[in-house]
């Protein structure tokens, strides 16, 4: 959370939140029976300043990971714990269960989006209540999800459909965009930190693929420059000749020999991401020169 005290995990279908300063003897919760019981959460005293909450469930361990830390669940030989602050859970017929969840980094982070089966859904942690619902969000199960990080209702999910669709959460009648490139589960999405437009994605077709999604990112006209700022007439013409980016497939990258299952952009180089295949391949790319100089100039 954004205050560095707060972070969300998702067990089966509950969703929880946890008060990292908070000091309980063991971590309660609706999770008897589950391997998560009497885990503790260790972490770096000055670490707390530094969370950006993400959390996953998996194996029965719960894995937080932040720009410059990553935490874990191990078993108690720390005297700090985490304490269950509030939960919510999944209602409907079926055995519902998550399959993943982002903080939103907008709304004083107070807002989380998860994914089950095929319905999307947001959450107002201050009251663990739903604010949003799209259902049959995909044709198959969703995979993953990330929120635009300049543009605060922009949502992209990703799925079984090899679909990456990308949402207005204040209208969720139908996506705002829908890329259709992969030809297997797309297991993973990521929009840059900087430049919004850039959006990665990997799949079980073994490609990582990046797109420019322009049209729907903060700057969907490029970099503005204001007529008073050019002083130079030549400049200025150059500046109106360049002809604007539009939505397109920027890359399609096939080092990997098995399926995708992450991608993720460098937190201090915005030109630079990292894929990873279920094989144990680590590639590393830079987006192509062309565009950068182009997003840039």
């Amino acid at each position: 959370m954004g205050d560095g005290k707060k972070v969300i995990s998702l067990a089966d279908s509950h969703i929880l939140l946890w008060d990292l300063q908070a000091s309980s003897s063991q971590a309660v919760g609706p999770l008897t029976g589950d391997p998560l019981q009497n885990l503790w959460l260790q972490y770096p005293e000055d670490a707390l300043a530094w969370v950006r909450a993400k959390a996953l469930l998996g194996d029965g361990f719960l894995s937080i990971w932040s720009r410059e830390f990553k935490f874990f669940f191990s078993p108690l030989n720390n005297t700090h714990h985490a304490q269950l602050a509030s939960s919510a859970a999944l209602e409907g017929r079926g055995q519902l269960r998550f399959t993943a969840g982002r903080w939103s980094p907008h709304h004083n982070c107070t807002q989380v989006a998860t994914a089950s089966d095929t319905t999307l859904r947001g959450w107002d942690t201050r009251s663990m209540s739903q604010i949003y619902c799209i259902e049959n969000a995909h044709g198959q199960l969703v995979r993953d999800l990330d929120f635009n990080p300049n543009k605060q209702y922009y949502l992209a999910s990703c799925g079984d459909d090899c679909k990456v669709k990308f949402w207005d959460t204040r209208n969720v009648t139908e996506p705002v965009k829908t890329l259709e490139e992969h030809s297997h589960w797309v297991w993973s999405v990521r929009y840059n930190h900087s430049h919004d437009q850039l959006v990665l994605t990997g799949s079980s077709d073994s490609r990582v693929i990046l797109s420019n999604m322009v049209s729907i990112s903060s700057e969907p006209f490029g970099h503005l420059v204001d007529d008073d700022d050019v002083s130079d007439p030549e400049e200025h013409h150059a500046e109106k000749s360049k002809e604007p980016l539009q939505d397109n497939v920027i890359a399609t990258y096939e080092e990997h020999e098995d399926s995708v299952y992450a991608v993720d952009w460098a937190s201090a180089d915005p030109w630079l991401f990292a894929s990873l295949s279920y094989d144990g391949r680590l590639v590393i790319n830079r987006v192509p020169r062309a565009l950068k100089y182009h997003i840039l100039l």
